[in-house]
């Protein structure tokens, strides 16, 4: 992978578009060049299926960091604290939960001393009083498509329950 080939990866992540057309609009890279590089990086299993989820690995970004980040309560707070944590370089996802966590944040990045970068990112944010982070040893399952876990009959009652 070189350069452009994360600039297309970027450009697919930030837009949800895997047109070469947007891509190139984006980027500048020719339409050509990109259907090219996307086909190439889905033969080296980079880009893992139809959905354009991307192998983390290949990014060196294998390291899955996953913190619990309680903050002081005020009024809005789950809305600031929230959007502060969600603007770290390397963090996916935010949760607001109940009970002693206030926030659940994961983030993926590829070496120690961004682990370091990130919690100190945590806890430079003005309303937040502790953190605690762990490192994910390995993946027992990590879905990106939910409606997989569940079966057909539970997603129909689900989904014909207020439609009817």
């Amino acid at each position: 992978m070189d350069a452009r080939d994360i600039e297309i990866l970027k450009a697919i992540s930030d837009f949800g578009e895997p047109s070469p057309k947007v891509i190139e609009e984006e980027t500048g890279i020719p339409k050509s060049t990109v259907h090219y590089r996307v086909e190439k990086l889905r033969e080296q299993g980079v880009i893992e299926d139809n959905l354009y989820n991307i192998d983390l690995g290949a990014l060196s970004l294998n390291l899955t960091v996953i913190s619990e980040v309680t903050a002081r309560y005020d009024e809005g707070y789950q809305e600031i604290v929230g959007e502060k944590l969600s603007n770290i370089e390397g963090v996916n996802q935010v949760y607001f939960t109940m009970g002693d966590t206030d926030f659940i944040v994961i983030a993926h990045v590829a070496e120690r001393e961004m682990v370091e970068d990130l919690i100190g990112a945590y806890e430079r944010i003005e309303e937040v009083e502790r953190t605690s982070s762990r490192f994910v040893i390995s993946t027992i399952k990590n879905q990106f498509a939910p409606l997989r876990d569940f079966e057909l009959e539970t997603l129909i009652d689900l989904g014909t329950e207020n439609g009817e």
